[in-house]
């Protein structure tokens, strides 16, 4: 779902960025280390403890053996995620290590985990000697909010809404529904209005795209998303707003603001430089 957080606590650690890690939802696990690791948590803050030692997001610790992590707060946001130095030992499919779980297909047996499952290291992750006081710059780590300002481009359908439609979209608030999933977040706000009925023929959608539902509310399509929809798409989020998305939960608001295709590239670019250059840093760290 949040993909930068994914990226970031990887990079920190010296992985290639897709390694597997945790996705982790409130309520959290407990999970004990049977072996030294180091690791990494990002994302949503869910008040994470080391043998009741407080542990900040977005940097790198030593777990020793028979350590104990716990989550014992939803504090924000609404997942959290764990990475390894070395990454965790999953079959991947189709190129992948990620879970479906509606097809019970990847990850780890294509299901959630559960008490007393076990997740081998791919490697001793990490010389306890190793420096590890070190964490990612603010200027990188999203601005996770529970009412945020989301970066969109105008969509294939948005010259067919009406101009009341159009300005209702960008100037008003929209509240997450309990309708909401991996698959795509329904909001609820003002009805949204075509110009004129019309039948589309199903199209591409992604990560991001904003369908508009027949009954005048919006939906964001999220990880889960399917491969085509037929809903008209007046909008897409950025992709380096998406992590503010991913991040909200039941009842919590958005807004829209819309800019140019040529500013969201520019933004991806500007992103993806920060990145590389954390990457760099971290490996240069990491083999002294």
């Amino acid at each position: 779902m949040d993909k930068t957080a994914v990226r970031l606590i990887n990079n920190l650690l010296g992985n290639d960025e897709t390694e597997a890690v945790l996705e982790i939802y409130f309520p959290a696990p407990e999970i004990l280390f049977e072996e030294d690791a180091g690791f990494a948590l990002g994302g949503g803050d869910f008040d994470a403890k080391l043998n009741n030692t407080k542990l900040e997001n977005w940097k790198l610790y030593f777990a020793e053996k028979e350590s104990v992590l716990k989550f014992v707060g939803k504090t924000f946001g609404n997942c959290t995620y764990l990475s390894v130095r070395g990454g965790f030992k999953i079959k991947k499919w189709l190129g992948s290590a990620s879970t479906n779980l509606t097809a019970e297909i990847g990850g780890f047996s294509g299901r959630k985990l559960q008490k007393f499952d076990r997740l081998n290291f791919n490697q001793k992750t990490i010389d306890k000697k190793q420096k590890t006081n070190y964490k990612i710059s603010n200027s990188l780590i999203p601005f996770y909010s529970r009412f945020p300002i989301v970066r969109v481009v105008a969509g294939a359908e948005f010259e067919l809404l009406t101009a009341l439609s159009e300005n209702a979209f960008l100037r008003q608030d929209f509240a997450v529904t309990q309708n909401s999933n991996r698959m795509g977040f329904r909001l609820e706000g003002e009805p949204i209005n075509l110009l004129h009925k019309k039948e589309l023929v199903s199209s591409a959608v992604s990560f991001g795209t904003i369908q508009l539902l027949p009954d005048g509310q919006i939906i964001i399509l999220m990880a889960d998303h399917q491969t085509s929809g037929g809903y008209p798409r007046i909008a897409n989020v950025v992709e380096i707003d998406l992590p503010l998305v991913a991040q909200l939960g039941i009842n919590d608001k958005i807004a829209f603001r819309l800019i140019s295709l040529g500013e969201a590239e520019n933004l991806i670019l500007q992103s993806e430089f920060e990145l590389n250059r954390l990457k760099f840093g971290i490996k240069t760290k990491l083999h002294k």
